[in-house]
């Protein structure tokens, strides 16, 4: 049985780092909220850039638009971008996202396709690393709050590998901030962008808008595409540093919860121990005088 003063270490060290875990606990509470104003805030732009996407599909007219962002081509390289954190203590948030590009890689690799990886957060740098899986460009130290800038510095880069030709899908893996308890791993695929154009808009009844494009249908297309993409990533890094605080401010709640646990059963078992170091020095004196007195 452990000494007295060695629960007492054992007593202190879970009672710190039950003060710990409660701190980051209440900072991810007060950070998530605001995370997820952004997130919220964030849907109606890119969902009304998705709807003028629709519109403009279902008013071409049979118009043929050259652009290369629209172009599906013959596939021999898949880019992946796989959004993590930089910081741990967050739950199963990196691990599911991890687990979920791991097994899309080998998937795709299965077809025969090569794969190369884009990442966002140590996480997800350390471990491909440590994988040996080959990993092109990295963002790591992004701002804990994301910002568009950052969103179109990766997209401009995404974009030119697949211009290039240096891949001919790019694949996004993340996750969707659903609410504070449910958030989801999820895949798009952003280039080339098809998902509006595929979904013509729903059918107005009565008297259908006739639709002037000025100068052109192409240069509205070619102007607004980089601006959908840059959003759809925007919205991705919103929902992953939500889904991020949401996943610490849960897993600091319960390891607060088992650091309390812990520490009520090692102050019985001090307790336990005091009362029997006590009982015993008792013991000890009462054979003491008994031995004097005989």
């Amino acid at each position: 049985m452990a000494s007295i003063r060695e629960i007492k270490g054992r007593i202190k060290s879970v009672k710190n780092t039950g003060q710990i875990t409660k701190a980051m606990q209440m900072v991810a509470a007060a950070k998530v909220r605001k995370a997820q104003e952004r997130v919220l805030a964030a849907r109606p732009y890119a969902e009304a850039l998705e709807a003028m996407f629709k519109e403009v599909a279902a008013n071409l007219g049979g118009e043929d638009i050259e652009e290369p962002l629209l172009k599906a081509r013959a596939i021999k390289t898949v880019g992946l971008l796989v959004i993590t954190s930089d910081k741990g203590l967050a739950g199963a948030y990196n691990s599911n996202v991890l687990r979920a590009s791991l097994a899309r890689i080998n998937a795709l690799k299965a077809e025969g396709y090569d794969v190369k990886l884009w990442l966002v957060g140590t996480k997800a740098v350390s471990f491909y690393k440590s994988l040996g899986v080959p990993v092109g460009k990295t963002y790591t130290g992004l701002p804990a709050v994301p910002t568009y800038s950052d969103a179109k510095q990766i997209v401009g880069e995404l974009t030119r590998a697949f211009l290039t030709g240096e891949v001919d899908r790019v694949d996004v893996a993340f996750t969707r901030f659903v609410s504070m308890i449910t958030f989801k791993v999820s895949e798009m695929t952003l280039l080339p962008v098809t998902a509006p154009l595929d979904e013509k808009a729903p059918a107005t009844k009565g008297i259908k808008p006739a639709y002037i494009f000025e100068p052109s249908v192409q240069e509205v297309i070619s102007a607004v595409l980089p601006r959908y993409a840059e959003t759809q990533i925007y919205r991705a890094l919103l929902e992953g540093a939500a889904s991020e605080l949401a996943s610490r401010m849960m897993a600091m709640s319960s390891a607060t919860k088992n650091a309390k646990e812990m520490l009520d059963r090692m102050t019985m078992i001090y307790n336990k121990a005091r009362q029997t170091s006590i009982t015993q020095e008792i013991l000890e004196v009462v054979g003491g005088a008994e031995a004097m007195r005989g």
